[in-house]
C-alpha cells in the first residue's frame, strides 16, 4: 500500500522537474502526516467524550476545529481563465498546453466552442467529460424569452420585415428553437412549445457523461457537444439536438506530465449569454479565476472593441473577484508577410535575412509596446503597488500551430513552455503557502490538546484574562474606527463618480442606442436587451450592458480607491486587510507581555496556542472579505438595473411600426425620469451601505470568535473542561512537523539555486533551419 500511495504522488507530479518535484512531494509528506496526527488526536477525543451526558464547551470547540482541518481540501484548484473572442485561439492555445493537438474543437475566424470549458488533471484512468445542461426551470425562463424576442402583435411593414430579417438576435432565436424542437417551432407560442416534445433525449440528471482510452476517442464524442452548431448543416446528430440546453463542460485528463493537478485551465466565450444562468456562470468563472490571460490573435491585438472590452472585463475581475494576475497573450505570432514588414519596419539598421528573424523582431517589439500599453492601463484602475504591476511578464507572444510543426520558431521560441512554467510555479508557490499555514494551524490544536491534562493551577489566572477580554474589546472598537476610516475614502470619488453620471447619462445612453446603419438589424436586439433588463450577450455581437455603461463614470472615479480598499500590502489609512493584520500583532504582543509579566512563562503551551489561533481565526476573515467585495463592486449597476427595470419591461412589450424607435423613447424617459429621482444616488447610498455591512460582518465576526477562544483558554476551574486522553505523543510529533517547516522551505530555496544555475550553464537549444 505504502508503494501504490508512493507511485501515485509521483504521478501527480509528473508535470514538474525533478528538483521542484522533490519540493512538493515533501510538501505533500508534511501535509499527509499532519492529517494523520490530526485523525488519530481527534479519534482519541471523541472515544474520551463518547459515553458522556454532556461534553465541555472547550472539547466541543476543540472537536469541530479538528475536524474542519481533517476535512480542509488538500488545495483549492488554480482557475486560469482563457478569455477572449471568437478565433483568438483560446482552444488551439489549450490544446497545445495539454500536448493534444486537436482535443477541443478549433477552425480559423469562426466560434467553435460555444460554451465555458474546464480542462484538468486528476486521478481518473480515463479521459472523461462531463456535459452539465440547463435545468427544466432554467430551459423553461430562457424559452419564455426566446418566443418574446420572436413575438409580434402587429403585421410589421416591409421595412421592419427586412429589418427581423437581418437582426442577429431573433436568427439566434430562431436557430435555437429549430434545433431543439425542429422546424416551424418559431412559430409556435410558448404554451405549445411547453407542450411540444424536443428532438433529443434529456438525461434525468441533466448530465452526460462520456470516456474514453485515448484522448482523440473522447475528442470525437465531445465535438458535437462544444462545438457551435453550423445553421446551414442539413442533418444533425443526436448530441446537437440537444446542444441548446448545455450550460457547461468539464473535462479531466488522466495524470498529466505537463498539466499538475489543481489546476483548471477554463475556456470562457467572449461576451457572454442570453440565458441568465449561463451569463450567471459566465461572471461567476470570470470572478473564481485567480489568473486571467486575455487572448487576441496578433492581426487584432493593435486595436478594436472587442479587445479592450475584453481587458477591462479582466481588469474588474481584479477589483470583484479572486483575481492576482492578468496578462495578454498574443496567438498566432507566426503570421507575418516579410516584404509588407520589411517596408513598414522602424527597427534600427539591423538587416533582417529570414522570415524567422523577422517573426522574433515583431514579437519582441510588440511584448516592448503591449506591455507598456497594459501596465499604464492597470495603473489608471488598481492601486499603485498592486502586485499584477510588479509582474515581469505581462504579455506572452505564443504560436501554437509553430509549436507542433517547428518550421519557423524553436519550441522555447513559442512561448508554450512559459505558460506551462508560469502553471507549475504558481501551483508550487500555493502548496508552499497553503501546507505552510495548515502544519502552522494544526500544531496550535495540539499545543491546547496536549495543556488540556495539565494539572498546575496558575494563580490569578482569571484576572489575566479579565485583562486579557478588556484590552480585546477596546482593540476591536479601534478596528472598528480603522475601518470606518478606511471605508470613508470611497465617500469622495463616489460623489465625484456620481455627479459625472448625472452629466453624461444621456450621451452615454445615446451612444448605445445608436448604430452605424440606424434601426437596421437593431430592432429585435434592442427588444433582447430589454428582455433581460438592460444586458444582452451573443455568439457574434459584443456585450451590450446598459446599467454598466450608464455607471460606468462613477467607476472610472471609484475604481483606483476601491482597489485600494482590498489590497494586501502595508498599511495604509485607505487599505482594510493590513488593519486587520495589524490587529493581529496587537493581540499576540499583548499576549506575549501578559504572560510573560504574570505567569504564562509556566504554562506556554497556553500562550502558543493563543497566538497560533488568533492567526487563524482572523486569517479566515480573508476569504469572507473576498467574497463580499464582488457584490459590494457591484451594488452599482445592480442598483441600476433595478431603478430602470420598470421601463425596460415597459419597453420589452412594444411591437408593431416604429417598434425600435418607440423602445428607445420609453428607455430615454424612463432613464431621465429615474435620474431625476435620484437613482445615481440611491446607488451611492446602496454601495455605502454595502461597506456598512461588510464592516458589521467583521467585527461580529472578530467579536465571536475571539470571546469563544478567550473562554477556551479560560482555567480549569471554570467547569469547561475535562480530563482527556494522553496525546503527547501526537504532540511531540506535531511539533518535531512543524520545525520541519523551516527545513523544507530552505531546501526549495536550494534546490531553486541550484537548477537556475543549471540552466545558465546549459547550451542554447538548437534552432530551425533558416526560412
Amino acid at each position: 500500500m505504502k508503494k501504490r500511495r508512493r507511485s501515485d504522488r509521483d504521478q501527480r507530479f509528473r508535470a514538474f522537474p525533478s528538483m521542484e518535484q522533490s519540493a512538493l512531494k515533501e510538501y505533500e509528506k508534511l501535509e499527509s502526516r499532519t492529517r494523520r496526527v490530526l485523525s488519530n488526536t481527534y479519534q482519541k477525543l471523541i472515544q474520551s467524550v463518547f459515553l458522556d451526558d454532556s461534553i465541555p464547551n472547550g472539547v466541543k470547540y476543540l472537536i469541530n476545529r479538528l475536524l474542519a482541518l481533517i476535512e480542509k481540501p488538500s488545495l483549492d484548484p488554480i482557475y486560469i481563465g482563457l478569455f477572449g473572442s471568437t478565433g483568438a485561439g483560446k482552444s488551439s492555445l489549450i490544446n497545445a498546453i495539454i500536448q493534444q493537438a486537436m482535443f477541443l474543437p478549433v477552425s480559423g475566424e469562426s466560434i467553435c466552442t460555444s460554451c465555458i470549458v474546464q480542462v484538468s488533471s486528476g486521478c481518473c484512468e480515463q479521459y472523461e467529460a462531463k456535459i452539465y445542461l440547463l435545468s427544466d426551470q432554467e430551459w423553461k425562463e430562457e424559452l419564455k424569452n426566446l418566443t418574446k424576442l420572436l413575438h409580434r402583435t402587429e403585421e410589421p411593414d416591409r421595412e421592419e420585415a427586412d429589418m427581423w430579417d437581418r437582426d442577429d438576435a431573433v436568427e439566434e432565436a430562431i436557430w435555437k428553437l429549430q434545433m431543439f424542437y425542429g422546424n416551424g417551432a418559431e412559430r409556435k407560442s410558448y404554451e405549445e412549445l411547453l407542450r411540444a416534445r424536443p428532438k433529443g433525449k434529456i438525461p434525468t440528471s441533466r448530465i452526460i457523461t462520456l470516456k474514453a482510452e485515448e484522448a482523440g476517442e473522447l475528442s470525437v464524442k465531445l465535438d458535437p457537444y462544444i462545438r457551435t452548431q453550423r445553421r446551414d448543416l442539413d442533418g444533425e446528430s443526436a448530441e446537437t439536438q440537444i446542444w441548446p440546453l448545455i450550460k457547461h463542460v468539464e473535462v479531466t485528463l488522466p495524470k498529466s506530465e505537463l498539466i499538475p493537478e489543481g489546476v483548471v485551465l477554463v475556456d470562457i466565450p467572449g461576451t457572454g449569454d442570453f440565458n441568465s444562468k449561463r451569463d450567471e456562470m459566465w461572471k461567476k468563472t470570470i470572478d473564481k479565476c485567480s489568473v486571467i490571460w486575455v487572448i487576441s490573435d496578433i492581426e487584432r491585438v493593435s486595436g478594436g472593441r472587442a479587445h479592450e472590452d475584453l481587458l477591462n472585463e479582466s481588469i474588474k475581475a481584479c477589483q470583484r473577484g479572486f483575481c492576482r494576475d492578468v496578462a495578454l497573450v498574443v496567438t498566432k505570432t507566426d503570421k507575418l508577410h516579410l516584404p509588407e514588414y520589411l517596408r513598414e519596419r522602424k527597427v534600427g539598421n539591423r538587416a533582417i535575412l529570414s522570415q524567422r528573424e523577422a517573426v522574433l523582431e515583431r514579437n519582441e517589439m510588440i511584448k516592448l509596446q503591449r506591455n507598456r500599453i497594459l501596465k499604464e492601463k492597470l495603473k489608471r484602475k488598481l492601486p499603485a503597488d498592486s502586485k499584477v504591476l510588479e509582474a515581469s511578464d505581462l504579455v506572452y507572444t505564443v504560436s501554437a500551430q509553430e509549436y507542433w510543426q517547428q518550421a519557423l520558431l524553436t519550441e522555447e521560441e513559442t512561448e508554450i513552455p512559459r505558460l506551462r512554467g508560469y502553471i507549475r510555479e504558481r501551483l508550487l508557490d500555493k502548496k508552499k503557502r497553503m501546507v505552510t499555514k495548515y502544519v502552522t494551524e494544526a500544531f496550535g490544536l495540539l499545543l491546547l490538546t496536549d495543556s488540556f491534562n495539565c494539572t498546575e493551577n496558575l494563580p490569578n489566572e482569571y484576572l489575566h484574562m479579565s485583562g486579557l477580554r478588556r484590552f480585546v474589546e477596546e482593540k476591536i472598537q479601534l478596528l472598528e474606527k480603522a475601518i470606518d476610516q478606511c471605508f470613508a475614502h470611497i465617500e469622495q470619488p463616489l460623489q465625484e463618480g456620481v455627479r459625472n453620471a448625472r452629466t453624461s447619462y444621456r450621451r452615454i445612453l445615446g451612444a448605445c442606442l445608436v448604430r452605424s446603419r440606424g434601426n437596421q438589424g437593431f430592432h429585435q436586439t434592442l427588444k433582447a436587451v430589454c428582455l433581460k433588463n438592460g444586458v444582452y450577450a451573443s455568439r457574434t455581437l459584443a456585450r451590450i450592458d446598459l446599467n454598466e455603461a450608464i455607471t460606468q463614470p462613477i467607476y472610472d472615479q471609484i475604481d483606483p480607491v476601491f482597489g485600494s480598499i482590498f489590497r494586501a500590502g502595508m498599511p495604509t489609512c485607505s487599505t482594510l486587510l493590513p488593519h486587520i493584520e495589524a490587529f493581529k500583532h496587537s493581540l499576540q504582543e499583548k499576549m506575549m507581555e501578559i504572560g510573560v509579566r504574570n505567569g504564562w512563562k509556566y504554562d506556554s503551551y497556553k500562550k502558543s496556542f493563543l497566538i497560533q489561533e488568533i492567526s487563524a481565526i482572523l486569517g479566515g476573515l480573508e476569504d469572507y472579505i473576498l467574497r463580499k467585495k464582488r457584490r459590494i463592486y457591484e451594488s452599482l449597476t445592480t442598483s441600476v438595473q433595478n431603478d430602470l427595470k420598470p421601463c425596460y419591461e415597459e419597453a420589452a412589450q412594444i411591437a408593431g411600426k416604429k417598434a425600435c424607435e418607440r423602445m428607445k423613447d420609453v428607455l430615454r424617459r424612463g432613464v431621465e425620469r429615474q435620474v431625476a429621482e435620484g437613482m445615481f444616488e440611491r446607488a451611492q447610498e446602496r454601495m455605502q451601505r454595502q461597506f456598512q455591512l461588510l464592516k458589521n460582518g467583521i467585527t461580529e465576526k472578530v467579536k465571536g470568535s475571539i470571546a469563544t477562544m478567550l473562554t477556551l483558554a479560560s482555567s480549569q476551574g471554570d467547569g469547561l473542561y475535562k480530563e482527556l486522553a494522553d496525546v503527547k505523543s501526537e504532540y511531540k510529533e506535531m511539533e518535531k512537523l512543524h520545525r520541519s517547516l523551516k527545513e523544507v522551505a530552505e531546501n526549495a530555496v536550494l534546490r531553486r539555486g541550484m537548477q537556475d544555475f543549471l540552466l545558465r550553464m546549459s547550451p542554447s537549444k538548437a534552432v530551425p533551419p533558416k526560412a
